[in-house]
C-alpha cells in the first residue's frame, strides 16, 4: 500500500497509544466501514491485536492504522483525526471520497 492510500494524524497517533497503553494492547487502531448510519455508510473504530494479512496499514508514529481492502475502496485518501470539542472527543475520518455526510460525523455516503 502506498503511503497516501490512508494516514493517521499525530494527534490520533498519540490518542490510541495513550488508549492502547491503558488497555495493554498493541498501538493498532482498525478503521472499518460498514452499512448502515443515517447516510449509508459508517465508521468503526477499534484496537487490533494484530493486523490481517490483507490489510493495509499506515503508520505514523510508532502507532499503526489498518483496514481491510474493501473498506480501503470508500476511504483511500483519508485521513484518520482524533478532535477534542465541546461536544465530546472522537477519531473523526476526513474523507475525500464523501459525497455527504451526516452531523455527527461518523456516517457518510459515496
Amino acid at each position: 500500500m502506498n503511503a497516501l492510500a490512508l494516514s493517521l494524524s499525530p494527534t490520533a497517533a498519540a490518542r490510541v497509544a495513550t488508549i492502547a497503553s491503558k488497555q495493554d494492547k498493541p498501538a493498532i487502531l482498525r478503521l472499518s466501514v460498514e452499512g448502515g448510519g443515517c447516510s449509508g455508510f459508517q465508521y468503526q473504530f477499534g484496537l487490533a491485536d494484530a493486523p490481517e494479512a490483507d490489510d493495509a496499514v499506515a503508520e505514523t508514529d510508532g502507532v499503526q492504522l489498518v483496514i481491510d481492502p474493501i473498506s480501503l475502496d470508500l476511504v483511500a485518501g483519508c485521513t484518520v483525526d482524533y478532535v477534542e470539542s465541546l461536544g465530546g472527543a472522537a477519531f473523526r475520518v476526513e474523507n475525500p471520497n464523501a459525497t455527504a455526510g451526516c452531523g455527527c460525523g461518523s456516517s457518510f455516503s459515496v
